[in-house]
């Protein structure tokens, strides 16, 4: 979609004019976050958490590599080289929290994002791509995240690599090569820790590409908006910059001020003790679970405890460990089909009340109850209520959404964003 009226880039000095003919850098940017980028005029806070996400992705880079200098990949060295870099590398201890933290903030604006998504429609076209590629980075994101979590070689780093690739086995026929191939061998070793070092360090560039193509995507059709309407005219837009480089500013002043303080002052608010206990493959911690940002899948992967067969024959068709990992992967890659399950023409969920009802009363608790309850031991009433949660979830997107695509009656749209933002309609053409 291309905006007649954006203003075009024009190079002032001669240095700048024969840049601009030989690599036409600034004029890129210029276009993609520059006054050359016509966005809607009425974005609330939401729409600055993909900016965030792009900042939170930075300071893991960074943050990374400096680590990467200090780090030793090795059985017997690598909790020793984690304690080396808190007590004697000059700022060790900050940056080893930065990053450690930054994972945790990294998922926390990728998820508000993504419900932001989910509730303005911003899956539907002609964005289905940008939808895409955005699932795909937080499928990256959560494999960046997984190995990242190995390679302290603590108790919980050591047994969650060994309880999570161990889900591969229940795979029939290629799971367990698969899992051997993964680790290297028949259980988390050097040949892992090896693996997974260097994939953590190779797929968070791989994630700032698909990022680019994310943004790429972005600009074919532009910015969606908190109506669902599209961009009528000149009237509808202003340029990104200065608005929104200004509201995405205050924006990430905000995220910093966060970050920040959870990093001095509570740097281990949000890990697990036990990662500060060296491994040992013969002492298997009383509760293993992951990273919280895990959680909600961890917990779907419990909810499963029955195998599916054949009553009064004792022929198992499906054993309840396979169940577990298939609905666990299949609760994320149902987001890729979330464009053609979602039918209704209304993008935005401020126009639709039976969705909106669905959405806050419905699909926001359950993913909190499994948060909740795939931190909790596999006790019977967490593992009861792990069930119904999981069950609400995949019928919201499987049942209930495509249900209420065709039965809601959504509320009158305005007719511009002019029109939403002012209450006034859009002048006529002339």
């Amino acid at each position: 979609m291309s905006f007649p009226w954006a203003q075009e880039y024009k190079p002032q000095g001669t240095v700048s004019k024969w840049v601009d003919e030989r690599l036409p850098l600034p004029r890129l940017v210029y276009n993609a976050v520059g006054a050359g980028y016509p966005v809607p005029r009425n974005l609330n806070y939401f729409w600055n958490f993909g900016v965030l996400a792009g900042v939170a992705l930075v300071i893991q880079i960074v943050t990374g590599i400096v680590l990467a200098m200090h780090y030793y990949a090795s059985v017997d060295g690598a909790f020793n080289s984690v304690e080396h870099i808190m007590r004697d590398v000059n700022s060790g201890w900050f940056v080893r929290y930065a990053h450690m933290n930054g994972a945790s903030f990294f998922f926390i604006v990728v998820y508000i994002h993504i419900f932001r998504g989910l509730f303005y429609g911003s899956y539907k076209a002609p964005r289905e791509m940008i939808w895409l590629l955005g699932v795909t980075i937080f499928l990256l994101m959560m494999a960046t995240a997984f190995m990242g979590y190995v390679l302290p070689w603590g108790q919980m780093s050591f047994w969650g690599a060994q309880v999570i690739t161990g889900f591969f086995s229940a795979i029939p026929l290629v799971g367990e090569p698969l899992r051997q191939l993964l680790l290297g061998g028949f259980a988390p070793d050097q040949a892992a820790l090896n693996r997974f070092f260097s994939l953590h360090y190779l797929l968070p560039f791989i994630i700032a590409g698909v990022i680019i193509l994310h943004i790429w995507a972005l600009h074919i059709p532009g910015s969606s908006n908190p109506t669902g309407v599209s961009v009528k005219g000149e009237q509808d837009t202003v340029p990104f910059h200065p608005y929104y480089t200004a509201k995405d500013g205050f924006g990430l002043g905000v995220f910093l001020i966060f970050f920040v303080a959870v990093t001095f002052f509570a740097p281990n608010m949000l890990g697990h003790p036990d990662n500060y206990i060296p491994a040992n493959p013969l002492s298997t911690p009383a509760h293993i679970v992951p990273e919280w940002y895990f959680l909600p899948f961890y917990a779907i992967l419990k909810a499963f405890t029955v195998d599916f067969g054949i009553p009064f024959t004792g022929i198992i068709i499906i054993p309840a460990k396979l169940m577990g990992v298939l609905a666990m992967f299949g609760s994320i890659l149902l987001l890729f089909f979330l464009p053609w399950l979602d039918t209704s023409p209304v993008r935005s969920g401020h126009y639709r009340p039976l969705f909106r009802k669905f959405f806050w009363y419905g699909l926001i608790p359950s993913l909190a109850i499994l948060t909740y309850c795939g931190g909790k031991p596999p006790y019977t009433q967490w593992v009861v209520l792990s069930q119904l949660a999981a069950a609400y979830y995949f019928a919201h997107f499987l049942i209930i959404l495509p249900i209420v695509s065709r039965i809601e009656r959504p509320l009158p749209l305005p007719n511009s964003i002019t029109e939403a933002v002012t209450g006034k309609p859009l002048p006529a053409a002339a």
